[in-house]
């Protein structure tokens, strides 16, 4: 009985699987064109504040810093802002906290979908698998009501493989674009610790505790 109610669920499972599929693939598409155009304008930015600090660096001139931050357009500009702020006001107490809370307040918007495009590229897979076994298995129930015809059943199998490779196309591309962002968003992060240092030197600075 139990059987005979999964049989049920075949002849129409394979077909959901893949409407399931399309849908997820419509979805990661949509948010990888949408993490690419706003993790690429973070990236742009946070290039040329970097370039910037890597001049002053060279320079050894610290004072820099506070143009910098007047650029507010920036995720460093910002932080700079903010550590500058605490440092003429407090030193290089608590400092490093406070880079840290802003960059946990900053990161959700930079890893924003990434957990879907992981949780797709992960699942989509199985999903397809699991739509290629209900395939098969209507397939096998129709040799059972069409007297031995094989030729129906390798046509089934082969629409039920389907599943299975619709599943690896979506699945693939949400794994590229999720290392791929990722690696972006570290990227970004590292550029915030080198600020941070920084303000911290600059809060050990003579100008930093004036």
């Amino acid at each position: 009985m139990l059987t005979e109610k999964f049989f049920l669920i075949a002849e129409t499972g394979h077909e959901a699987t893949l409407w399931l599929l399309i849908i997820l693939s419509i979805l990661s598409i949509a948010f990888i064109l949408e993490r690419l155009i706003s993790i690429r304008r973070v990236r742009n930015s946070s290039s040329k504040i970097t370039a910037r600090l890597r001049e002053t660096l060279q320079s050894n001139n610290l004072a820099e810093l506070e143009e910098l931050s007047r650029d507010r357009e920036t995720l460093e500009g910002r932080a700079l802002a903010y550590g500058l702020r605490h440092a003429k006001e407090n030193g290089s107490a608590g400092l490093e906290e406070i880079f840290n809370t802003y960059a946990q307040t900053e990161r959700p918007k930079l890893e924003r979908y990434l957990n879907f495009l992981a949780t797709v590229g992960s699942n989509a897979p199985f999903i397809g698998l699991l739509g290629t076994v209900f395939g098969i298995m209507d397939a096998f129930r129709g040799l059972a009501t069409s007297q031995g015809d094989a030729a129906a059943v390798m046509i089934g199998i082969s629409k039920a493989l389907v599943a299975t490779a619709v599943g690896l196309l979506v699945a693939i591309p949400a794994v590229i674009a999720y290392n791929h962002f990722n690696k972006q968003v570290r990227s970004v992060f590292q550029s915030l610790d080198s600020v941070r240092d920084l303000c911290i030197a600059y809060a050990k600075s003579s100008k930093g505790k004036a």
